[in-house]
């Protein structure tokens, strides 16, 4: 299968504007998607609507011209997270779904994620063959002037509600930055409307602030309110509100690690957890995998990536996995990470449990872990670079059984990511800067 040109780990990503994110590349993309789902579909329509960039909108409206060209009908959904493009889809039974946003990436950056029928990412053989038919695909060049479905996205609001099956969350003190982003419309009226006592930070999007210091990118600020207002609980969400970071009532960042352990457990006591098992990448922390054991519940490991969670989750019959980046997926409620839907789970839990949220997570401890992404020119396969396999091999011999190492490329970024784990901070920080300076010297 040939590498695809323009699609990447999280669909197209890129600076507006420039290739493939030109109006050119972009038309081409609506032409050749509409020309496939009219042969294809027996609903023609697609669901359409992305992140709150000033960008947004134009390229929404450049799909929905050529999608329209080719006769398909589309339900723009405006400002809207990504896992409510994705609930739409499946609610209305449409051909395919459309988010258009670069999620955590800052301005101006944006992207465009393809969702098939059944509510789960394009497979990468799938956007292949796309991009192959958007070389013969015929461009109309047309205007359209997109309206809202408002009722589209009340449904979506309900729905969420639902997953609480009628409990409420009084009395309970919320802070929610949704980072200029897609939750900005939700968060507020959600949460107040379930009883909780809300605190909404960075809400007034410009077009051009959004994740700019702020959200699930910068959880410090957060962590910050939370301490101010002496909330119960914090949630930041990242751009597309397909992830939620969490803050204790402490002011203490819990990542998507903590969630898993929290959510797996209720799961899990409650009968709800498939096998005891629960998916995490490999980027996750060994002390996720050691205090879901003492609770007998398996730590299931995969590839990096909310894709590879879920083909894991699917592939095992399971139904909770996730990363740290708080993209957490619950195959029961959605096909997809929704950071508010993450969001009032934890709520409920923390709700239904009386007691605090570091309370709940006493059992939970990190062994130290260091990240740190290197600046690259080019990206040759690591394992075809001898200094760096030599060194990545000495890491990991005197990390033995007390450690891990994690080496690979940011699938969306000119980066290279080095993740070490072991008992010891001061250890693991000289092991990450021998490596680094081999890095440095073969891809720099």
């Amino acid at each position: 299968m040939s590498q695809p040109r323009f699609f990447g780990t999280d669909g197209i990503r890129g600076k507006f504007g420039t290739a493939p994110l030109d109006e050119p590349t972009v038309r081409r993309l609506g032409a050749a998607l509409g020309a496939d789902l009219v042969r294809k579909a027996a609903a023609p329509r697609v669901v359409l609507g992305g992140d709150t960039r000033d960008s947004t909108p134009i390229l929404c409206s450049w799909l929905a011209a050529e999608l329209q060209a080719q006769g398909m009908d589309v339900q723009y959904l405006g400002t809207v997270p990504t896992p409510g493009v994705t609930f739409t889809v499946l609610d209305g039974e449409a051909a395919a779904g459309i988010a258009v946003s670069a999620s955590h990436n800052p301005h101006p950056d944006n992207g465009i994620k393809l969702i098939d029928s059944t509510g789960f990412k394009w497979s990468p053989k799938a956007e292949v063959m796309l991009e192959g038919r958007m070389e013969e695909a015929e461009v109309s060049g047309g205007q359209v002037q997109l309206e809202i479905d408002e009722r589209a996205l009340a449904t979506y609001r309900q729905a969420l509600a639902s997953t609480l099956d009628g409990r409420r969350l009084e009395g309970l003190k919320m802070v929610l930055d949704v980072g200029f982003g897609a939750a900005t419309p939700f968060a507020r009226d959600l949460f107040a409307g379930l009883g909780a006592q809300v605190t909404v930070l960075h809400d007034q999007p410009d077009g051009c602030n959004i994740n700019l210091n702020s959200g699930s990118t910068h959880p410090e600020v957060l962590a910050a309110a939370v301490r101010d207002v002496g909330a119960d609980l914090g949630i930041a969400f990242d751009g597309d509100a397909d992830r939620a970071i969490m803050v204790d009532d402490r002011g203490e960042v819990r990542d998507g690690d903590a969630i898993l352990f929290l959510w797996g457990l209720d799961l899990n006591r409650r009968g709800a957890l498939p096998e005891s098992g629960v998916v995490a990448t490999t980027m996750s922390n060994l002390g996720l995998e050691v205090a879901l054991r003492r609770e007998g519940i398996d730590l299931i490991r995969c590839g990096v990536g909310d894709r590879e969670v879920v083909a894991t989750l699917r592939e095992r019959g399971l139904v909770l996995g996730g990363e740290q980046s708080g993209h957490i997926v619950n195959l029961d409620l959605s096909t997809t990470g929704d950071g508010l839907l993450t969001a009032l789970q934890l709520a409920d839990l923390r709700a239904r449990s009386g007691k605090t949220v570091s309370e709940m997570l006493d059992g939970f401890e990190r062994f130290p872990q260091l990240l740190r992404n290197l600046p690259v020119r080019h990206k040759p396969p690591l394992d075809s670079i001898p200094s760096v396999v030599a060194a990545a091999r000495q890491v990991k011999d005197e990390l033995a059984d007390q450690g891990r190492l994690v080496l690979r490329y940011s699938g969306t970024e000119p980066l290279v990511r080095i993740m070490i784990e072991g008992a010891d901070r001061q250890g693991i920080e000289a092991l990450a800067d021998r490596l680094a300076e081999v890095l440095n010297q073969e891809l720099a």
